[in-house]
């Protein structure tokens, strides 16, 4: 099982261009759509203050692409995964 997770719904675009950098990175990770499992969502909430989406979780720490930006989300990124 990947250790990176990303929370996202079908609906959403930026979490549809956040998991193209994942992909594009070949990236393996866990997908968690808040439409399938809403329990996720107080999940995310509790870590990050609000419902967004996409919120990525790896070893305990959180970004979101909420409003994206690939510039700021792959640096954001590289900074997540390097913890």
């Amino acid at each position: 099982m990947a250790e990176l997770t990303i929370y996202s719904a079908s609906w959403c675009p930026d979490c549809r261009a956040a998991k193209r950098v994942l992909d594009d990175r070949g990236l393996e990770y866990n997908l968690v759509d808040i439409d399938e499992n809403p329990e996720s969502v107080e999940h995310i909430i509790a870590a990050m203050g609000k419902r967004v989406v996409p919120t990525l979780e790896y070893k305990g720490s959180y970004i979101d692409g909420n409003h994206f930006d690939q510039e700021k989300f792959e640096k954001e990124l590289t900074e997540l995964l390097s913890k």
